[in-house]
């Protein structure tokens, strides 16, 4: 539906005076006609959670807007605490940013400046496009023969003059997670000659994510930097909140060498702290995204394809011969929004997982779009 700006204008305005006059959220299908989905479309391609934000984050945020004329280092103070309580750290051992995207891009393009960075060939790898911007240079360890990353070739090339490894576990694109205790056992061994920055942006979502973080390593005192971010389970990707935990010469250095705080938004960051701990919404949302997923897999299966074992909330599906940017437009037409090609991995599709509903739109749409790219 297309909406001219003065229309945008005077609806959002109503939208705003309802919330202001009755100080209640507003019917979420409302707020959705200016600033979700367009209507008719299902976001299966940035792997959002649509049921979030949390009610508590949401009573929050619109609260938080009637101070947005002031910079919000308290609030900074406060989500740092609420880390550092929960992980048994110092808050100087914490950098909260922009979504964890800006403090991978930091931290990265800081690393880089000295010698290489290693990370995988199929992996999330924003933060290191950053560092190859800004002149640095990153190495690309390829995946294993089922996409994995090979922990035994990571440890050898990280002995040849590497500032940083750069591991994202559960991995993304693939959805796979790596054995908790090989990788605890290889982090320790690369951290004593350089950086490992790990990546756990779906932590949350694995099956043990106590048993599967990193985090213990640094409370130990190990070389190692672990990001998360508010984007994926809590639902706040569009507040744009994420952290990052280290060593405090680390994060001095990423303060040091960014924005500092100053691009963190308040409203962010009264959700973020709402939501933090609310774990009966977490719960919610895990049991969504599973259930999901096991939507996606029986799809699949049934369509002769297979997809890789995952644990976060999109699923890498394995198209045969078919040609991913092609499925890709293909969703489109019916549509839903899908990922096309990583990389030279053209034969892999990865589908984010959202509301039930848009989900079963993908699986109706499945059978439709195959056999018009076999045809």
């Amino acid at each position: 539906m297309h909406y001219s700006r003065r229309k945008f204008i005077t609806n959002s305005t109503s939208l705003l005076s309802l919330v202001a006059a009755t100080n209640v959220i507003p019917n979420r299908s409302l707020a959705n006609t200016f600033y979700g989905a367009a209507d008719g479309i299902a976001r299966l391609h940035w792997n959002e959670n649509p049921y979030g934000p949390s009610k508590k984050a949401i009573s929050s945020m619109i609260e938080s807007t009637y101070e947005g004329a002031y910079y919000p280092d308290h609030l900074i103070g406060i989500l740092k605490s609420m880390i550092a309580e929960k992980h048994d750290i110092e808050t100087n051992q914490i950098a909260i940013s922009s979504g964890s995207t800006q403090v991978l891009s930091n931290l990265s393009q800081i690393m880089a400046r000295t010698n290489p960075i290693l990370g995988m060939e199929l992996g999330w790898d924003t933060h290191l496009l950053s560092a190859e911007a800004s002149g640095g240079k990153v190495i690309r360890q390829p995946n294993g023969i089922n996409l994995e990353i090979n922990l035994d070739e990571l440890e050898l090339k990280a002995k040849k003059g590497v500032s940083a490894v750069s591991i994202v576990n559960p991995n993304n694109p693939t959805g796979t997670i790596l054995n908790s205790k090989a990788l605890i056992e290889s982090v320790i061994r690369m951290s004593k000659t350089t950086l490992v920055i790990v990546d756990e942006a779906y932590n949350e979502i694995t099956n043990n994510p106590d048993q599967n973080t990193m985090i213990n390593l640094v409370k130990k005192g190990y070389n190692v930097a672990v990001s998360r971010t508010f984007s994926k389970i809590y639902g706040l990707a569009g507040q744009r909140i994420g952290y990052i935990i280290s060593q405090p010469e680390t994060i001095q250095s990423i303060i040091k060498n960014g924005t500092g705080h100053f691009s963190i938004s308040l409203t962010g960051l009264a959700g973020a702290i709402s939501s933090y701990n609310d774990q009966e919404f977490l719960n919610y949302s895990k049991s969504k995204i599973i259930e999901t997923r096991e939507m996606v897999n029986e799809a699949a299966a049934l369509n002769g394809l297979s997809i890789l074992p995952s644990q976060t909330n999109f699923v890498f599906v394995n198209i045969g011969d078919l040609n991913a940017n092609e499925f890709r437009d293909q969703m489109k037409k019916h549509g839903i929004l899908i990922q096309g090609q990583y990389g030279n991995f053209s034969h892999w599709s990865r589908v984010s997982m959202g509301k039930v509903e848009d989900i079963q739109r993908y699986i109706d749409a499945l059978p439709r779009v195959l056999d018009t790219l076999r045809s």
